[in-house]
């Protein structure tokens, strides 16, 4: 099948590469590139990247809502077309273009978690399993009917990071299996349930700052959520401290004294081990394994204590 590819982050990836072994990628749109980093140069997205890789036809368009937008895409005139986290919202004229439509790769079990952060939302509400979903697109947020979906499960210690990549891959695989149903005529786009229904809302930065009075397996699921970025956060002596890796625990060690003044308050460190630090927390206590200090690298708990008294010490 002929079929034009729109995405801009790494997720994208598995699903480029995928397409472009079964079927024939005769463009790709990817957003324009943007300044990045400390010295603010302009950097290719991943997809852009991918793209000139591959030698690939490829469009940098601010918006695909002018006809001058759609110029390159229409030209291409592909059977599909294939979104996976592009950013810029289809107008009628792209999503009427292509015969088979335009089909999203979704990071969530729609109607559960529409919008722009679903795996995040996935973790920080403790859901048991994930997946992508195959979506016939429309005008509205995540609305429209489901071609197919595959599920997977989110392990214990899944970060974000690590369930992107899952279902980086596969959605590769499920977008393949759609577009064949599609073109055997053996696969049928369903509308989506009424019932079931949230909002992935866009992840703010305010949300990674640590509240230590909440239970430690709500603070555990916050830092997982918010591995790769924007990372968990506290303060440690007034500097910010981040927290990358960490697991809730319940209770006390037998030979840990009981909690006394200096260390009632949430946020205490209670305890210091030789790969850990437990801290107390509003239920429950949190054994933080992997720290960050600003301009420095992430570095395991058995390093940080070497350099930094830590018991006693109050986070936040």
């Amino acid at each position: 099948m002929r079929v034009a590819f729109a995405g801009t982050p790494a997720f994208a990836l598995p699903a480029l590469a995928a397409l472009c072994a079964r079927h024939e990628v005769i463009g790709v749109l990817t957003q324009p590139d943007r300044p990045k980093g400390r010295g603010r140069k302009l950097a290719f997205s991943p997809v852009k990247a991918a793209a000139l890789e591959r030698a690939l036809p490829l469009d940098q368009p601010p918006t695909l809502k002018s006809a001058t937008g759609r110029a390159a895409l229409e030209a291409w005139a592909p059977e599909a077309l294939i979104v996976v986290a592009y950013g810029l919202l289809l107008p009628p004229e792209v999503l009427r273009l292509p015969r088979y439509g335009c089909l999203n790769i979704h990071a969530s079990l729609l109607p559960r978690w529409r919008g722009a952060a679903p795996i995040q939302r996935a973790i920080l509400a403790g859901d048991a399993e994930s997946g992508v979903s195959i979506m016939q697109m429309d005008q509205g947020l995540d609305t429209g009917p489901v071609l197919l979906q595959r599920a997977t499960p989110i392990a214990p210690g899944d970060t974000a990071g690590a369930l992107q990549d899952r279902l980086a891959r596969l959605g590769a695989e499920a977008i393949l299996e759609a577009l064949s149903g599609l073109q055997q005529g053996n696969l049928s786009p369903r509308a989506q349930p009424q019932e079931g229904v949230t909002y992935a809302h866009k992840v703010e930065k305010a949300e990674a700052r640590i509240d230590w009075s909440t239970p430690a397996a709500v603070i555990e699921r916050q830092v997982r959520a918010f591995n790769p970025v924007p990372v968990a956060e506290t303060t440690l002596g007034g500097q910010q401290l981040r927290i990358y890796t960490a697991h809730a625990e319940n209770t006390k060690e037998p030979n840990e004294p009981p909690y006394g003044a200096e260390n009632s308050r949430t946020g205490s460190i209670i305890a210091v081990h030789d790969d850990y630090m437990r801290v107390r927390c509003g239920a429950g206590t949190l054994a933080v394994t992997e720290v960050q200090l600003p301009g420095r690298r992430p570095m395991s708990l058995r390093d940080f204590s070497h350099a930094h008294a830590l018991l006693g010490q109050q986070l936040g």
